[in-house]
């Protein structure tokens, strides 16, 4: 199992991770409004664009007391989109991932640093190809409220990281190909009901 590197980063740009959940609430992400882009540098002469959606989530969101949230996300090594489908072959190959079917990149929080009104530093565990490692999420909470269409509680969120591919050993030609991925995050979760 070889997943991804910068999927990961996955998901999560949400609120996390706290030990009391006495006043936080389920939510559930929505896989048609979630999205993980990443980009990286292609021996100098472009940047390259992927994009990871349709995954599963949790978020336990504690709105007054953000560092009582967390988050649990999950998406499919073999889900990734790049736009040409030569290419995605080649990340699944050998090459890069070794994907087989089944394979999960999965982040779950471990901590939060409130850094202003709406903002704050996620960390969690990010593991792919058997590999865990902790990465720090910039967030920002973008909107909570009722959703127009649906009627029910929303939220919205966007983050971002940077990982070092070959930190999940997943770093075939660097440097020619960029080690560092830019991986950004958008999601939106539904109250549970």
């Amino acid at each position: 199992m070889k997943p991804i590197a910068f999927a990961a980063a996955l998901a999560a740009a949400t609120v996390t991770a706290g030990s009391a959940f006495a006043d936080a609430e389920k939510y559930v992400l929505d896989a048609s409004h979630s999205q993980v882009l990443f980009s990286y540098n292609h021996l100098g002469f472009s940047t390259t664009y992927g994009m990871f959606s349709g995954f599963e989530g949790e978020i336990m969101f504690d709105q007054e007391d953000p560092a009582a949230s967390s988050v649990t996300v999950s998406m499919p090594v073999m889900s990734m989109f790049t736009g040409w489908e030569k290419r995605e072959g080649h990340f699944m190959s050998d090459d890069f991932f070794g994907a087989e079917e089944g394979d999960m990149v999965t982040f779950t929080s471990t901590g939060i640093e409130v850094t202003g009104e709406d903002t704050a530093k996620i960390t969690g565990d990010l593991t792919m190809n058997d590999i865990t490692k902790s990465v720090v999420l910039d967030a920002v909470l973008n909107k909570t409220g009722d959703h127009p269409q649906a009627g029910k509680p929303w939220a919205g969120f966007d983050a971002t990281t940077t990982l070092l591919r070959s930190d999940f050993e997943v770093g075939a030609f660097a440097p020619f190909v960029s080690d560092e991925v830019e991986v950004m995050i958008s999601l939106e979760a539904m109250k549970a009901e």
